[in-house]
């Protein structure tokens, strides 16, 4: 008994479902490479050792920006400046930016650097809207809107706690 080869075909590739696939996919990546914009955000951790082992004068007090659920705190070292309350629990960022051009005006243009100091929970984009507040504010400049520095070298850092801080403040009044 012999055996007979029987001839066969060789099989074709059918590539064409996935050709259809990659028309569709490239063009919707390079799109959606457009929408997906990451800003990268330059920060310095404060040091707080250092701070606290330094005889400082008014201008090496750190600039801090206290952010909390109800309040946002600006003080300059231990003395505080203004607080500003939340309304319908938003922040008041204009006022934020208001009291930060007036502590620029008082610090000087050389002063470059603020701490910003947050509670755990608080929201990201709260945060965010912070650090851009601090960074810079609009300013009209022979007929057009630029944006003005204020404190671009931002330092996070997390806030104290509110009673604690109360105690220290109640302890500073006495002495």
């Amino acid at each position: 008994m012999r055996r007979h080869k029987k001839p066969s075909d060789e099989a074709e590739l059918d590539i064409t479902s996935f050709m259809n696939l990659m028309i569709i996919l490239v063009p919707v990546l390079l799109i959606s490479m457009v929408f997906n914009h990451i800003t990268v955000l330059e920060l310095r951790l404060p040091l707080e050792d250092k701070i606290k082992n330094q005889d400082m004068n008014v201008d090496d007090l750190p600039l801090e920006v206290v952010v909390r659920k109800s309040t946002i705190s600006v003080n300059l070292g231990p003395e505080p400046i203004e607080q500003i309350a939340a309304l319908d629990g938003k922040h008041d960022y204009n006022r934020l930016s208001m009291v930060l051009q007036k502590m620029k005006k008082i610090l000087g243009r050389e002063r470059k650097d603020i701490v910003i100091l947050s509670e755990p929970n608080i929201d990201y984009q709260v945060l965010i809207k912070v650090i851009d507040t601090s960074k810079s504010f609009p300013a009209v400049l022979a007929t057009s809107v630029v944006d003005a520095v204020l404190f671009p070298d931002v330092s996070l850092g997390d806030a104290p706690n509110a009673k604690s801080q109360q105690r220290v403040s109640a302890v500073m009044e006495i002495n």
